[in-house]
């Protein structure tokens, strides 16, 4: 074929896929519904042209489309690795941790039951073997939410379950063509009813394979690009290469799932590539792969679409009735997910509530598409898969995929619509004046700005001054007067637009570099969780996310257990050292938040909306500082290292700033320049790498900071430390409970703790204990303790604790003085004898 012909109708499908986008914006229809239209339109048209005898002229290029290479190999080697890949590295896997108990369930629960579902139904209904229909069961049960999540982000659907979506379809689109794999096999190898039993024993060995594959390939190639930092495009090319090994290796290699490895090759890059390299590299990778994507889910589409003329050129009467079935099978299979599965999950809190309207949306927009062409394709190549199974496959996955793409994709905003997903909410309302006045105010500010550095006309700027401030007074009346609105919703929507300033403050200090991207990509999530916190449960949805932000969690748990039961230290110095700059980045964050609150929410919301915000970002200011106190006591001296780090940082920021305006103001030539930026670049990559911390806790620094240790002696005050145990705790976590037996006392080294016992309520602070009454009296505790701040404790064994006392006066001091305070006689703690002794050693008769 000639080259030059061949090459032409590639660069014509890219004209068609920038042509596409606006067409379907226009159009108001999804993306890969106007892909498809044209693919199957293009393909139509060349095999027309060369069937007809109307003119030859066009034959040579109807030939070069239909004898472009598209086979099955070309989607799932080069086409399906770049899509998986660049999913992964644009999600956001912080957020989607939180809710993988319903993308987990969902996506490999519903592959199973649209699998089993459909292929059952092609069995009673056909005289298909089961092994071939539950084939095509794996073939249809891959779905394309590229449509439904567009939608859901116009509507301005909760992010959350735009997330859910989107993990969901990942994983499945992995587990269905694992699944494809499996049943492919059993097809070829002649089983015509497989045990589902042995099935399903493999399918955990194809994806646990493809998990290790990817994770390792990735673990290696995220290593080697570090060892480039400075070779930005040799990282890149790193990358590319990535998936595609990683699929061909657990393809090939070992036989496990290549779709999974790609998966775990992606998660994995985005979970460490951040820390790893350059942000600048970083942000230029992700914006090679979306173009990538793009390209690659396009071209997908429309060469896909190509050949459903071909794959439909033997169909049959009977076959619309199997195609009617496949249809009624899999939305069958899918409500049974939505309307059953879903809200047991909901129930059971392992997902958020999905409203109805919104589930019946994803219902119709579950949109097949070019993965379920792929894989028909590639039976239909198979010479190992008889021809009777071959053309149903093919006509059955294409009807399907058609009904899918100009039904329900032509029809789905419609139903959204009639749904009532696309009206604002009252608070979503309230939400856009809100901006619109807030926008107009800085509006008005930067152009009173441009106006006196241009010295323009005076009329003609009072005049439009005056045309702009009564729109600016419409819109700040129009927020403040909603009659609409209670005090409970306008808290609500300062906490909004608090937590969103919050995170457009994050991406600023990303881009001056004061913090790492590593670092902000855990604080954006952060400020997602706070948003989303205040739209769902307002204010005290707002401070469960803030309590979110400080507390400890179940992987620096798990580090102090490695820590302290096997003398893993990695894991915990490399933990408490993120928790070190989390902290100090928050609170840099934090403290720069009062501004906003005085200068935009107070002038829509009013005095005393603001003045909770203001207590409310106080509250959070202390907890931090709670926080880093108690790591600050344990490790001295590591905060202001990483201080030290953030003045490098800011001044290397600015530094590269001076010389930039220089260069703009041409008073240094480009050679200079270049050799200072080089400069800038050395002094930047020391200045990132993060000080090393020593996970080796002081417990001896520590301990002599108590009052109550103050007149041991040395060497008992190094054996005390050594018999000390650390315990970190969160707010709201019960330490003691009443009724538990009295086992050990805990000395408070940072944060603070809640007391209860016979009706009385009180808090203990640094330096205080607890636990301490129930031992001396030997009795069950009623005592209930809870931490209400992130707290640090050291854990002393009851007997350790009993010779403590002997030797100490001031623990003994302490103990009487807070026997007092319960209104407890000393003699109850303390046996006769030892009262005896101690009146005796104070000089009393």
């Amino acid at each position: 074929m000639d080259i030059v012909l061949v090459t032409t109708v590639i660069a014509s499908l890219f004209l068609v896929i920038g042509a596409a986008e606006p067409l379907a914006a226009r159009l108001r229809l999804p993306y890969s519904v106007i892909l498809a239209v044209i693919g199957v339109l293009i393909g139509t048209a060349a095999i027309f042209f060369l069937r007809t005898d109307l003119t030859d002229a066009l034959n040579p290029v109807a030939e070069a489309i239909l004898g472009l290479p598209i086979r099955s190999n070309i989607f799932l080697y080069v086409f399906l690795p770049t899509l998986l890949f660049q999913a992964t590295l644009g999600m956001n896997l912080r957020r989607m941790l939180d809710d993988w108990v319903p993308i987990l369930v969902l996506a490999v629960v519903a592959v199973v039951v649209a699998t089993l579902g459909v292929g059952y139904a092609l069995s009673w209904a056909s005289a298909l073997p089961l092994a071939a229909c539950l084939l095509i069961g794996a073939i249809v049960s891959t779905t394309d939410p590229s449509a439904v999540v567009s939608i859901f982000r116009a509507i301005s659907a909760p992010r959350r379950l735009a997330r859910i979506i989107e993990g969901e379809s990942l994983l499945n689109d992995a587990a269905a063509i694992a699944l494809f794999g499996l049943f492919m096999g059993f097809v070829m190898l002649g089983v015509p009813d497989p045990s589902l039993g042995d099935a399903l024993a493999r399918f955990p060995l194809l994806i646990a394979g493809g998990a290790f594959t990817g994770w390792l390939a990735a673990r290696v190639a995220v290593r080697v690009m570090a060892l480039f930092s400075r070779f930005e495009l040799a990282q890149i090319s790193i990358s590319v290469a990535l998936p595609y090994l990683a699929y061909i290796g657990a393809e090939q290699s070992i036989g496990a799932s290549g779709v999974i490895a790609v998966v775990a090759a992606g998660l994995t890059m985005n979970l460490t590539g951040p820390g790893r390299l350059p942000p600048q590299a970083w942000a230029n990778l992700r914006e090679l792969w979306d173009v990538l994507a793009h390209w690659a889910g396009a071209l997908i589409f429309i060469l896909a679409a190509l050949l459903i003329p071909r794959l439909l050129e033997e169909v049959r009467a009977e076959d619309f009735m199997l195609v009617g079935v496949v249809i009624l099978a899999a939305i069958a299979a899918r409500s049974v997910i939505l309307f059953g599965l879903l809200p047991l999950l909901t129930a059971l809190r392992l997902s958020p509530a999905v409203e109805r309207p919104y589930r019946v949306a994803i219902l119709w927009g579950g949109l097949r598409g070019a993965v379920t062409l792929a894989l028909a394709l590639a039976v239909t190549e198979s010479f190992r898969v008889p021809d009777g199974i071959q053309r149903v496959v093919g006509i059955l996955a294409t009807g399907f995929t058609l009904f899918t793409l100009i039904v329900q994709g032509t029809t789905l905003r419609w139903m959204i619509g009639r749904l009532g997903l696309d009206r604002l909410s009252p608070i979503d309302e309230a939400l856009s004046r809100q901006v619109v006045a807030v926008a107009l105010q800085t509006v008005r500010e930067d152009v009173a700005r441009t106006t006196e550095n241009y010295e323009l006309n005076h009329d003609t700027v009072r005049s439009e001054a005056k045309r702009f401030g009564a729109r600016l007074d419409d819109a700040v009346k129009s927020a403040e007067d909603s009659a609409d609105i209670l005090d409970r919703d306008r808290v609500t929507l300062g906490l909004i637009a608090l937590a969103g300033h919050e995170r457009d403050t994050i991406l600023a200090r990303v881009r001056e570099r004061t913090i790492s991207s590593r670092m902000a990509d855990q604080m954006l999530s952060d400020a997602d969780r706070l948003i989303e916190g205040a739209r769902s449960a307002g204010r005290s949805g707002y401070q469960r996310a803030a309590r979110r932000t400080v507390a400890f969690g179940p992987r620096f748990r798990a580090a102090v257990i490695l820590h302290n039961r096997f003398g893993l230290s990695f894991p915990l110095a490399r933990i408490t050292a993120d928790r070190f700059e989390h902290l100090l980045s928050q609170r840099l964050i934090l403290r720069d938040l009062g501004g906003f609150i005085d200068g935009r929410i107070r002038r829509i919301h009013g005095r005393r909306v603001a003045e909770l915000l203001h207590d409310l970002l106080s509250r959070r200011i202390e907890a931090v500082e709670t926080a880093l106190e108690g790591l600050q006591l344990q490790y001295p001296g590591y905060a202001e290292k990483l201080e030290r780090r953030f003045i490098r940082r800011t001044a290397l920021r600015l530094e590269e700033r001076e010389y930039t305006a220089m260069r703009e103001d041409g008073l240094v030539g480009a050679e200079v320049y270049t050799a200072l930026m080089q400069e800038i670049g050395r002094r930047r990559a020391a200045a990132e790498k993060r000080p090393h911390l020593d996970i080796a806790l002081r417990r001896t620094e520590l301990v002599r900071q108590f009052p109550l240790f103050a007149d041991l002696e040395e060497a008992a005050l190094k054996r005390l430390a050594r018999v000390l145990t650390t315990r970190h705790a969160n707010p709201g976590e019960i330490l003691l409970r009443k009724d538990s037996a009295a086992k050990s006392v805990f000395f408070i080294a940072s944060g603070a703790v809640e007391v209860e016992t016979a009706g009385q309520t009180w808090r203990l602070g640094r330096g205080e204990m607890f636990g301490q009454m129930a031992i001396l009296m030997k009795k069950a505790r009623r005592t209930e303790v809870r931490a209400i701040a992130p707290s640090t404790l050291l854990e002393l064994g009851e007997e350790r604790f009993r010779r403590l006392l002997k030797r100490s006066k001031a623990l003994q001091d302490a103990v009487r003085a807070s026997a007092e305070k319960r209104g407890i006689a000393p003699g109850d703690l303390f046996p006769p004898e030892e009262a005896s002794r101690k009146r005796r050693d104070r000089g009393m008769p």
